[in-house]
């Protein structure tokens, strides 16, 4: 696939990735993407309340706590998904690490195999940019296959992007490495999983706090109260951490002939490498942050729809 930044660009420590989505997942206006994510944010502040493991999380700004091992975030548009979206970012934003790894889902590339690292740079988008931490990527792409520097896989990605205006909007911009994650099989995501949470243990146990934050919306397309059973047994094997019962789960979804169902998690392959990570990072459990279905927002349509949830590691 030719790389749509140009071979000079490309090749340049100071890749920018443009915004590919303004306009259509978020309001292309700096204002008027500003007020969203306030309003997103503050009603996220509202309805938060929540512990993890060790029973230190609740809800509001706290400084001093550690930030969540890890996040999953959906990545519909603002409008849809934006409130739980929000969930999550509060949650690692009260007191954000040092540098947060970002894994998408992948809806473009085809023959994607692996993970496709962007090297450096920054993305952009209507609030600003957001740094990539060039140092990490080079560390992730050391560990070899399936880890590669490609920015080309990136270029119509929307389900990293639209984290951006969480990130960039943000007082302190952390900065980010971009993975996007395609596997032929839970043995390969998960061993490469295995890789990266090793590595980034090793960084945390050096004094760096990292957090690795996956992107995938859940069910698709069912009917509303459908999608709500199924969201909630997905999200049962998202929080254990078990990556084999989530494949079994979505399998089984997939076969149960509810009208519309196409698949449990979209981003199935960067949730089994993600939560694999984070195993080898020592998170014990997940805990829900929140959660929705594209038939909450007043437009919605309750006979066709979406689910989303937040969930934060530790």
């Amino acid at each position: 696939m030719a790389d749509p930044f140009g071979p000079k660009q490309a090749s340049a420590a100071g890749i920018v990735r443009p915004p590919a989505h303004a306009g259509s997942f978020y309001p292309a206006d700096p204002e008027a993407l500003r007020r969203l994510v306030d309003a997103l944010l503050r009603e996220s502040a509202r309805s938060a309340a929540w512990a993890g493991p060790s029973g230190t999380r609740a809800g509001g700004d706290q400084a001093g706590v550690e930030p969540p091992l890890g996040l999953l975030v959906p990545h519909a548009g603002l409008v849809y998904s934006g409130r739980v979206a929000a969930a999550g970012w509060r949650a690692l934003l009260a007191n954000p690490p040092a540098a947060i790894v970002l894994v998408g889902t992948n809806h473009y590339v085809s023959g994607l195999d692996g993970i496709a690292v962007w090297p450096a740079g920054s993305w952009t988008c209507p609030l600003g940019a957001v740094p990539v931490e060039a140092g990490l990527a080079a560390r992730i792409v050391a560990l070899g296959p399936p880890f590669a520097a490609d920015s080309a896989a990136h270029a119509a990605e929307h389900s990293l992007e639209v984290q951006l205006p969480f990130l960039a909007g943000d007082p302190t911009v952390t900065p980010i490495v971009p993975l996007l994650a395609s596997f032929r099989s839970r043995a390969e995501a998960e061993t490469a999983g295995g890789h990266l949470g090793h590595l980034l243990s090793d960084e945390r146990a050096s004094g760096r706090r990292l957090t690795v934050a996956v992107s995938s919306d859940l069910v698709h397309y069912p009917p509303a109260e459908a999608a709500e059973r199924a969201d909630r047994e997905l999200l049962e094997a998202v929080v254990d951490l078990d990556g084999a019962a989530l494949e079994r789960r979505d399998a089984a979804w997939r076969r149960a002939g509810v009208p519309g169902l196409v698949c449990g998690l979209c981003g199935l392959d960067a949730v089994l490498f993600t939560l694999a990570a984070l195993r080898a990072m020592g998170a014990t459990g997940g805990s829900i942050l929140a959660t929705a279905t594209s038939a909450d927002v007043p437009f919605g349509d309750p006979r066709r729809t979406v689910g989303y949830g937040a969930v934060a590691f530790d």
